[in-house]
């Protein structure tokens, strides 16, 4: 199967009370857009979470050692035709006057295998793809 014909399987959870996430179909459209400069093919399934920022920051603490919420965080799944999850938190994500759309798409290029914390050229690519991807909103 060709890059471009990449079939998104999404699926939402979201926390009692909180906002929901962006349509559906920029979602896939950035899932898409993100996996054409990927070697991911087939059929992705994806899982966007909107958690509370409590739950965001036990995630923290648990899997990077960070004892604070954060806006986001990927979870790369090893599991066929399931290739991750995002977990976003609304709270910091207005906290930090971003979208939910930017923080998705960050959370997405982690998932692609991009890691602005690996070092400043690899931040530079990241920046320049998440301008790309957002740019088609």
């Amino acid at each position: 199967m060709r890059k471009d014909r990449v079939r998104v399987n999404l699926s939402t959870r979201i926390e009692r009370g909180l906002p929901q996430p962006p349509q559906r179909r920029w979602l896939e459209k950035a899932v898409r857009a993100a996996l054409k400069s990927s070697k991911v093919e087939g059929v992705v399934g994806l899982t966007v979470v909107i958690t509370s920022d409590a739950s965001i920051c036990e995630l923290n603490r648990l899997y990077r050692g960070i004892d604070a919420p954060t806006d986001v965080l990927s979870f790369e799944l090893k599991e066929k035709e399931c290739f991750g999850e995002i977990v976003i938190c609304p709270e910091v994500v207005k906290e930090k006057k971003e979208e939910i759309i930017k923080v998705f798409v960050h959370g997405l290029l982690h998932l692609c295998g991009y890691d602005h914390e690996r070092s400043e050229k690899d931040a530079k690519i990241m920046e320049a793809k998440e301008k790309k991807y957002l740019e088609k909103f």
